[in-house]
């Protein structure tokens, strides 16, 4: 199933496509009384996903054309700060280190976790802000999302299946100067604008588990990533079990798992974004997410 939130005679609302992809069934419409996509994930939590699947497989009677709505974000405002993983495929931290002049050994004995600000996730199709009165190297990252979908606590790596809603398409757009400037990501990552995100959760039912997809991104229909996320250094069963021994992960937390090889700053010279250019990040099963650089 996709999860989707859209607008629709000016009102925000969930949703899940119908089975043909063509309408969107309102999840109020589905006898969900939630607002937003954060507050159906609540319930789906307490429930499961199985009295959601015989609905949409029964056919909800209100049903929009998916032409007549426009797609946002699937989780437009996430309750708390995404987690990342940073060079979390061995190529991309090849072409990092490459980047940085720096010695490349090859280990990573672990992973490197940081946060994301999102303020507002853009929606797919919509405009990617490249502050450009103070970004001068705006950089694009494929990722595929993990949405947690009930509170994890203490997972080993067996159990983490069970606590995984489904996973969507996040850009983690960077501005590489701030990045290195600072010491550290949170700024640089973490601008108005910066995370681009659907165009819908694809429910975790619809994977083999751990999840192993093509990944992919283009710029102005150039490709430049072109991977697997099998290759993750850090799988999500790894991912999950280490931060749940300390931290609660709540319903609706987003993971971002890492970016692979081919983005701007790995080319010889870099490749960075401009005004106008278009940035399509693809991941297999789930779909496209396309945006363009304001």
């Amino acid at each position: 199933m996709k999860l989707v939130t859209y607008s629709y005679d000016g009102t925000e609302s969930a949703g899940v496509l119908s089975l043909d992809g063509k309408h969107v069934c309102p999840a109020k419409a589905l006898g969900y009384g939630c607002e937003n996509m954060n507050e159906w994930i609540d319930l789906l939590a307490k429930e499961g996903l199985s009295r959601l699947l015989a609905a949409v497989e029964a056919g909800c009677e209100e049903r929009i054309p998916l032409e007549q709505v426009t797609l946002l974000a699937p989780i437009p405002r996430p309750r708390q700060d995404m987690i990342c993983l940073g060079i979390n495929y061995m190529a991309h931290a090849e072409e990092s280190a490459r980047y940085k002049n720096e010695a490349f050994g090859g280990e990573r004995p672990y992973a490197v976790y940081f946060s994301k600000r999102v303020g507002e996730a853009v929606r797919p199709e919509g405009r990617i802000d490249g502050h450009f009165d103070m970004v001068e190297r705006l950089d694009y990252e494929a990722e595929l999302a993990v949405v947690i979908g009930k509170d994890a606590r203490g997972v080993s790596e067996e159990e983490a299946a069970d606590y995984i809603l489904g996973y969507t398409i996040v850009n983690d757009v960077s501005a590489r100067v701030l990045q290195t400037r600072h010491k550290q990501w949170y700024f640089g990552k973490s601008l108005d604008g910066f995370t681009p995100m659907g165009p819908w959760i694809v429910t975790a039912d619809e994977f083999s588990f751990p999840p192993k997809l093509s990944i992919q991104s283009r710029v102005n229909g150039q490709l430049r990533q072109d991977s697997n996320t099998e290759l993750l250094i850090f799988g999500i069963p790894h991912i999950i079990r280490e931060l749940s021994r300390g931290i609660t992960l709540k319903a609706g937390t987003l993971i971002a798992t890492g970016t692979p090889a081919g983005v701007g700053m790995g080319f010889t010279p870099p490749r960075f974004l401009k005004s106008g250019d278009t940035v399509e990040c693809s991941i297999e099963g789930i779909g496209t997410l396309k945006n363009t650089v304001g």
